[in-house]
């Protein structure tokens, strides 16, 4: 099923309930008689089971020469009548009218065939909608792929045109070794028209060729004259277009470049990957419906005794939904314009393009995954041991340990939470059918399951908690003290090798999905340059609860370049330019987000967007008011930081719970909540709503001066605070998918839109 479209298809269940009604009814008011006829019949297909077998042709035979007298019967048989009702200004409608309703549960029956006939209409309609989309898709990529042909012609061989309109061979005038590779490009321009001739037209039955089916998708050789009426459209989607979109208009003349060329190839290349899995989306579509249809009747005559299914089904084959094989024509088109344009006729390559696999879970990621559980459990257990055996708490250079080692290790602890997090949200997105992979925007087979992030999440622990012991047991141990240089890079090693791990460019550690995070992370810090996409919006958010960690790699700076490491004495952060950074370096990621909300504001000129950039430039603000107080103290910053941190709290909070998760609507049928729910437990709902009010106050813990825990030491205190954020992140993560998934339910918007290379000017072509 289509998530998004989950509202389109036949109610299935409704329709079982109905039947499971007329079934009680039945039971209840059933006579005697037949109740007591029951273990007879019962014996009878016991009996049965040791007849003679009457053998299978003679079976066959005898019923094709009794098909005369169920003909005969067809109106005895006969229980309902299906009509097609015509609309002013709608296509026809399906009636039934059901001829049994004088008998005994009658009214069952008819609600039931009222309800079915709504059902069928609404899945024709709908499938009926579709299919005359992606007809007009299929043109307009025609028109696309006329252009590209076209814009071919004139970058590779630009003689070829002028010469065939002087009525010579082109190849007459190509020098002799560009011959071939001129006979090649030839073949692939008017490969379209005899590739349709292998699917719709059997050589050995036809001998004249149809030419309106030699002619796929309307793909014709194009003429070069084409590409007067065509420009070359300009996403503003990287800094150059962007700059060039604020310059001139978004649309250019064709340069016939080899750089242009490439790039309109790999637009519409992507353009016919997503119409491909719209028309297999689609043409599934029907194939369930018209099934469930079929599953339904036949329960329908189970429980009535009737033979009413032969008589709807009938309709059902012969209406557009069952009849139309528009779909199926498209799916082959496709197919081969694909593979003969994209791939240079790889069918193997093509097909593995079309329909990409989803990787399978592997027992092997499973059993990777808890092994490094147990042995980051085992590991947090001996720490805790030495900690304790050594008294490590009352140590006289625990001051010094928490100021300068604790910080450098809490960096891997906040990532690791957060992929547990994500691990959780994942689960539960696939539990409740959110199509994180749409909304996300990865591309099919590469998105990560929660096993996958999950041993990720346990291998980085596991080198972390490594790094820690390890790092823990050469300061206490008498024998390695004088290694402390090598002790004091094992933090530094393993942000190396991390960083290595995200960057390399080997297929390795689930390369796709790295890079993905780097292409996006990239569009964050570039904003406003990058046009918004949710993928980068969402990003940004998670970086604003990693304030701490971004923290903490400055302070990997401040240690190994500014100060003494060996000795661990630090003085850097007592310096006002590392002040100044601590500010600045706290405030990318709420900046990143102001600057996007710039750009959608901008772009889609939707006043919300310019809400919510507001509402971050208060954020940044309260955030400075805040650092400030805690750097300087006293009562002007810290009313300054009070009031500045509570008007951000309560706009955040707002926006948390009204316009990110779309709660709090007092007269939707779940009230206080929203009309449509994912959850079956509304207790969840409210339970989060508390928790993220709880959360957000944790801005406010600074300012009113709440004391840290006795036996927490200040670094600790505020890497506790910086996990509740991280898991208040969580929390929003799984509500704010489940309410874009639900808007796209609601506009049944199940595909992406891919931007076309190519735009006709329609007052030159006319």
């Amino acid at each position: 099923m289509v998530h998004e479209w989950q509202e389109a298809y036949m109610d299935y269940n409704y329709l079982k309930n109905l039947l499971k009604d007329l079934l009680d009814f039945k039971k209840k008011n059933a006579p005697l008689s037949e109740v007591a006829a029951t273990p007879e019949g019962s014996l009878k297909r016991r009996i049965s089971m040791y007849r003679a077998f009457s053998g299978l042709q003679s079976r066959y035979t005898s019923f094709k020469g009794s098909s005369g007298n169920n003909n005969n019967n067809n109106h005895e048989d006969e229980v309902i009548l299906v009509n097609t009702v015509q609309q002013e200004g709608s296509q026809g409608h399906h009636q039934t009218m059901f001829l049994m309703s004088s008998e005994e549960g009658g009214e069952y029956e008819m609600i039931f065939f009222k309800r079915l006939d709504d059902e069928f209409n609404k899945v024709s309609t709908f499938y009926k909608k579709k299919v005359g989309q992606v007809k007009a898709e299929a043109d307009e990529l025609s028109k696309q792929m006329d252009a590209l042909i076209a814009l071919r012609i004139m970058v590779e061989k630009p003689s070829i045109e002028m010469h065939s309109a002087q009525g010579m061979d082109p190849a007459s005038v190509v020098p002799l070794h560009l011959r071939s590779q001129l006979r090649s490009h030839m073949e692939v321009i008017q490969e379209v028209e005899m590739s349709s001739e292998e699917i719709v037209e059997d050589e050995s039955t036809s001998g004249k060729r149809d030419t309106t089916k030699m002619n796929p998708m309307g793909f014709r050789p194009a003429p070069v004259g084409i590409l007067d009426n065509v420009k070359i459209n300009i996403e503003p989607a990287t800094p150059i277009s962007t700059l060039k979109n604020v310059i001139k208009s978004s649309k250019s003349d064709l340069s016939f470049s080899r750089q242009e060329l490439r790039k309109a190839e790999e637009q519409i290349r992507m353009a016919f990957v997503e119409f491909y899995q719209k028309l297999r989306l689609l043409k599934n579509y029907s194939f369930l419906n018209v099934l469930a249809f079929s599953k339904i009747m036949k329960k329908y005559d189970k429980i009535t005794s009737r033979k009413a299914s032969k008589s709807y089904l009938e309709m059902i084959d012969k209406s557009y939904l069952g009849s139309s094989d528009e779909v199926a024509k498209l799916v082959e088109r496709v197919e081969v314009t694909f593979i003969k344009h994209f791939v240079n006729g790889n069918r193997r390559k093509g097909m593995k393009s079309l329909r990409p696999q989803a990787k399978r879970d592997t027992h092997r990621v499973t059993f990777f995954m808890g092994m490094f559980s147990g042995c980051s459990i085992a590991l947090v257990a001996a720490i805790a041991v030495v900690i304790r055996a050594g008294n490590l708490l009352e140590h006289k250079d625990r001051g010094q340990y928490m100021d300068n080692i604790f910080p450098l290790y809490s960096l891997f602890g906040y990532i690791v939470l957060h992929m547990l997090m994500y691990a959780g949200n994942v689960y539960y997105w696939k539990r409740f059918r959110v199509n994180y992979p749409f909304i996300f925007g990865f591309k099919q087979g590469t998105a990560l399951g929660y096993r996958q992030v999950l041993l990720l999440a346990s291998g980085l622990s596991l080198l972390a908690l490594a790094a820690a012991f390890s790092h823990l047991d050469m300061d206490m141990d008498p024998k390695t003290r004088k290694f402390e240089t090598l002790t004091e890079l094992i933090p530094l090693t393993l942000v190396i090798v991390l960083i290595i791990i995200i960057f390399c460019p080997l297929n390795i550690i689930y390369r796709s999905s790295r890079f993905f995070l780097l292409r996006t992370a990239w569009h964050c810090l570039c904003a406003p340059l990058y046009k918004v996409t949710l993928p980068d919006f969402i990003l940004a958010d998670q970086l604003t609860s990693q304030v701490q960690a971004i923290r903490s790699l400055q302070f990997y700076v401040c240690y190994y370049v500014w100060g003494n490491f060996k000795t661990r004495s630090n003085k850097c952060q007592d310096s006002s330019v590392y002040k100044i950074l601590y500010i600045v370096v706290a405030i990318i990621p709420f900046w990143s987000r102001f600057i996007q909300c710039l750009r959608r504001l901008f772009e889609e000129k939707d006043s919300m967007q310019g809400l919510n950039g507001l509402k971050y430039f208060s954020t940044i603000v309260a955030l400075v008011m805040k650092t400030l107080y805690s750097q300087k103290g006293g009562t002007f910053w810290r009313v300054m930081a009070a009031s500045t941190s509570g008007v951000t709290t309560v706009a955040n909070t707002y926006w948390d719970l009204v316009i990110d998760w779309g709660l709090l609507q007092r007269n939707s049928k779940n009230p206080w909540l929203r009309d449509k729910l994912l959850v079956p437990h509304k207790i969840v709902y409210f339970v989060a709503i508390v928790l993220d009010i709880i959360l957000r106050l944790v801005w406010m813990q600074l300012v009113l001066d709440i004391k840290e825990l006795s036996f927490l030491h200040e670094k600790a205190f505020l890497a506790v605070v910086a996990c509740l954020e991280i898991l208040r992140r969580g929390i929003w993560n799984f509500f704010r998918l489940e309410n874009e998934h639900l808007n796209n339910v609601g506009k049944y918007r199940a595909f992406k839109s891919v931007p076309l290379p190519f735009n006709y000017d329609e007052d030159k072509s006319q």
